[in-house]
């Protein structure tokens, strides 16, 4: 595993690789993310030109966004460290023929690897599960080349997100496991856009990404109350 930064830990990468047979089930306990990944990659879709560009998606899981930017023109590589994860977003790809490059390393190590090699870096409901946030945003920042843009999801730290991603997603509507979530991990935008500016990054744009169980629908636009996107660029 190459995962030299020591980022994460052993229990989270268990808590995913569990969910691995089940990821591509929109039906299944990932039946959330189903619903957000069209609009994620609408968010990125608008902010630059996928064809032909080379995009990293750190903590691809089981690579729903990954095959969706592959989709869309990108050439694509995912990253992870659960294995279990990795195998399943490999044989989904031979399944479908989307063709995505997926390793099993740290951010950290592609940064040390391939530095200034990404048109753009996708890292989506990854931050709130590492123990350093901002060495992921280092890490990400170095992988870019000058100009490239940074997309990230996460979710803010208020009672709006206590409410609805742990209390009603994990334990009343069970549309996530107990347990996926720590409200203490949570990041206020405030708190990325400090992350951003200290790995030399720009912050482009904030902005709320929501979800309607009901509906299985999301969009993107108005406040960051729960969950919401970003985009910061690399200078030139």
């Amino acid at each position: 595993m190459s995962a030299a930064s020591g980022n994460f830990t052993q229990a989270e990468l268990d808590k995913f690789d569990a969910l691995a047979q089940r990821w591509w089930d929109p039906e299944g306990p990932q039946q959330a993310l189903h619903a957000l990944n069209p609009a994620r990659l609408g968010y990125v879709a608008e902010r630059i030109a996928l064809r032909d560009a080379a995009v990293l998606d750190v903590g691809c899981g089981g690579g729903l966004l990954s095959e969706a930017l592959a989709r869309a023109g990108a050439r694509v590589a995912g990253i992870d460290l659960a294995p279990n994860l990795l195998k399943v977003a490999r044989l989904h790809g031979l399944e479908s023929g989307v063709k995505v490059e997926y390793r099993q390393a740290a951010v950290e190590t592609i940064a040390e690897q391939m530095p200034g090699a990404f048109d753009a870096v996708t890292c989506m409901e990854m931050l709130e599960h590492v123990p350093d946030p901002g060495a992921v945003v280092r890490a990400c920042n170095a992988v870019l080349k000058p100009g490239g843009r940074l997309f990230l999801s996460t979710l803010n730290r208020t009672v709006a997100a206590f409410a609805l991603a742990i209390v009603g997603a994990e334990y009343i509507a069970r549309l996530l496991p107990k347990g996926t979530h720590q409200y203490r991990d949570f990041i206020r935008p405030s708190e990325l856009a400090r992350l951003l500016r200290d790995a030399g990054l720009v912050l482009e744009d904030v902005s709320g990404l929501h979800y309607d169980p009901l509906q299985r629908r999301a969009w993107v636009g108005g406040a960051p109350r729960v969950n919401y996107l970003a985009c910061a660029y690399k200078p030139e």
